[in-house]
């Protein structure tokens, strides 16, 4: 730095603030008055401190995901339970339907084209007609003797001819 710049009393005055900076700067650095094997423990002691910290924090999170995964399993297993018993229920529904269509079938006065047979968890509905009351009455006994039937809502109106 030049002092051309600067008249004389300007110049004391720059001169004055270096110092100044100077000083204050050196203000803020602290003394360590550790020797240098002391500094080397401290830091070793904070990496391993830091160290046990990060094996804490990973034991704690590999605990979380073993635990998350058990759960995502459990609850896997009870979706594919539910959905294999929402099968077999659909594929029983359509066994019942089927079987009772074939009774209908087999039966002289009641006739499967005219009857149709609804299952829903083996409950059946049936609807169409019946050429008599009795023939409708025995269209609810046929239902009702096929396996997996729960109940039987006769709603056949009866027709003649």
């Amino acid at each position: 730095m030049t002092t051309e710049h600067f008249p004389p009393l300007g110049r004391m005055t720059a001169l004055t603030a270096i110092v100044a900076a100077a000083v204050l700067g050196a203000c803020d650095r602290s003394e360590d008055s550790r020797t240098a094997g002391q500094r080397l423990d401290a830091a070793v002691a904070k990496v391993e401190q830091k160290s046990d910290e990060a094996q804490a924090k990973m034991r704690q999170d590999t605990a979380e995901f073993k635990a998350d995964a058990k759960q995502a399993g459990a609850d896997l297993k009870a979706d594919a339970a539910k959905a294999g018993n929402e099968a077999k229920g659909a594929v029983g529904d359509a066994t019942i339907t089927a079987s009772i269509n074939a009774e209908l079938a087999k039966d002289k006065e009641l006739s499967a084209l005219r009857i149709n047979v609804d299952t829903v968890n083996g409950r059946v509905a049936l609807h169409g007609t019946a050429p008599t009351d009795s023939a409708r009455e025995r269209a609810t006994r046929l239902a009702m003797g096929v396996d997996g039937v729960h109940s039987v809502d006769n709603q056949l109106a009866v027709k003649n001819g």
